[in-house]
C-alpha cells in the first residue's frame, strides 16, 4: 500500500497510508493529512489513486507544491519522489517498496551523519525521547529529558542526537535540537502549542537551560543539562 512520509528538517512526523481514491492534504483539521503551518494552504493538494497509480494535483495553494525541487500543478507520482511544502517534506513510496521504519514510537531522532540511526530501547512509551544512538561529539554538553508525569514518571533519558522530536502527531509536536553552544526547542505542528516554563513554544528555537519544565500534549518534562 502507498503511503506518504512527512518529516521537517530530516525528521520524520507522520506517515500515512494511501487507502483512499481521493487523499486530501493541508492546513484545515478535515483534511486526509493535516500539516498545521501557515505556509501550507487550508485546502492545499490532493493525491488520486487509481490502481497503483497516484496522481498530485496543487489546488491552487498560495505557496505552491514542489516535486523533486520543481513547482508542479499535476503529476503522477513514482517511488521516491520528494514532495516538498513550504519547510516540510513529503516522501512518496510506492505499493511495492518495502521500507523499514519504526511505526511504534511517536518520537523520532536524527543522529550525526557519521552515526547511523539506531532502534529505541525496549520498555520506552510512545510519545518521548528514545533516547538511544551514538553521541554526536559537539561540545561536552550532557543533557536529557526527565519525563514528570504521565505513565512514564521519572524516567530519564539523554539527548545524544542532533534532532529529538516529541508528542504526538496531529496533537502538538516539538523539536529538541542540539548545537554547538547548547540546545535549543521548537514547535514542529500540531494545534496544542507546547510550553517552556509556562510560554508558548513557537516555530523560532529556544535556548534551553538545565531546570526549564517543557509541558507537551498533557505531559511535563524538565531538560536537565551538566
Amino acid at each position: 500500500m502507498p503511503k506518504m512520509i512527512v518529516s521537517i528538517d530530516e525528521v520524520v512526523i507522520k506517515e500515512v497510508q494511501l487507502t483512499k481514491d481521493k487523499t486530501t492534504l493541508g492546513r484545515r483539521p478535515y483534511n486526509d493529512i493535516v500539516i498545521d503551518n501557515l505556509a501550507v494552504s487550508g485546502e492545499h493538494a490532493v493525491l488520486q489513486m487509481t490502481g497503483s497509480d497516484v496522481v498530485l494535483e496543487d489546488l491552487n495553494s498560495t505557496n505552491g507544491t514542489y516535486v523533486n525541487g520543481k513547482a508542479v500543478k499535476k503529476q503522477q507520482l513514482q517511488s521516491g519522489d520528494a514532495i516538498e511544502i513550504g519547510k516540510y517534506k513529503i516522501k512518496f513510496v510506492g505499493d511495492n517498496v518495502a521500507e523499514d521504519f519504526d511505526k511504534t514510537m511517536v518520537v523520532k531522532a536524527r543522529p550525526a551523519a557519521s552515526a547511523p540511526a539506531s532502534r529505541s530501547p525496549a520498555g520506552v512509551p510512545s510519545g518521548f525521547p528514545a533516547g538511544s544512538g551514538d553521541s554526536v561529539g559537539l561540545g561536552a554538553f550532557h543533557a536529557a529529558i526527565k519525563v514528570l508525569s504521565g505513565a512514564a514518571s521519572g524516567r530519564e533519558v539523554p539527548l545524544t542526537k542532533v534532532v529529538t522530536t516529541i508528542g504526538k502527531p496531529g496533537v502538538a509536536v516539538a523539536a529538541i535540537t542540539r548545537r554547538q553552544q547548547g540546545f535549543v526547542v521548537h514547535h514542529v505542528e500540531g494545534a496544542g502549542n507546547p510550553t517552556l516554563n509556562g510560554s508558548p513554544i513557537g516555530t523560532d528555537p529556544i535556548p534551553l537551560k538545565s531546570g526549564d519544565l517543557i509541558e507537551l500534549a498533557g505531559t511535563q518534562m524538565q531538560f536537565v543539562q551538566t
